[in-house]
């Protein structure tokens, strides 16, 4: 597997990553908050065919360039079933502009798996883990031992939530990483929406 990651310091300080099948170049990414022109120019310079837009939630850092990726790309959204309700709510998605709605998000429930088309052996796993938003979720690849957490859980860190209108609960959140993530195996590798990767091991050590 590639796991490719970009991180933005301008638009938006956060990450964005490719996860591709070497054999085939098919693959998914996730979280594209901006810079859809650099995105689609490094897919076509890798010869990648990139299948689904995964979601790990719906604040405007992760999705900036989500629409017009899907636009140009013609392929779908996902994210966690929640997030027709955070983007359709004006409570909480006050801070997105027409542009950044995300009308037509396929939903995705907890437990759903998430495979290639060109190779069904490549999955990932959805775990819902509300508390940072209403519609937080990770991806989890069991066979390659990868997580993508979203702001569930950073590097020595959680994510945020006070941020208004995002529905955040820091006891909820709290029970999903000791319940859901720090139940993988130690040797998962976390790769979070900001800052550096680490691993189940290493966050459960620092909790």
């Amino acid at each position: 597997m590639i796991v490719k990651k970009l991180e933005w310091t301008d638009v938006f300080a956060a990450n964005c990553y490719f996860y591709i099948d070497e054999a085939s170049k098919h693959g998914f990414v996730i979280d594209p908050s901006a810079h859809a022109d650099e995105l689609i120019n490094l897919i076509n310079q890798n010869a990648w065919t990139i299948e689904k837009i995964l979601l790990t939630h719906s604040h405007l850092d992760h999705i900036g360039a989500a629409r017009e990726l899907s636009n140009v790309l013609n392929i779908q959204i996902f994210g966690l079933e929640a997030s027709k309700e955070y983007l359709s709510n004006p409570l909480l998605s006050a801070h997105f502009t027409d542009f950044n709605v995300i009308k037509n998000i396929e939903p995705l429930k907890n437990g759903d798996i998430i495979s290639l088309k060109e190779n069904p052996d490549i999955s990932l796993k959805i775990i819902a883990t509300p508390g940072h938003t209403i519609d937080s979720a990770i991806y989890y690849d069991k066979k390659n031992h990868i997580a993508f957490t979203g702001d569930t859980i950073f590097l020595s860190g959680i994510g945020r939530t006070d941020i208004e209108g995002s529905g955040g609960n820091h006891v909820e959140l709290m029970k999903n990483i000791q319940n859901k993530i720090f139940t993988l195996p130690d040797n998962t590798v976390l790769y979070p929406g900001h800052g550096n990767q680490t691993t189940v091991q290493n966050e459960k050590s620092n909790f």
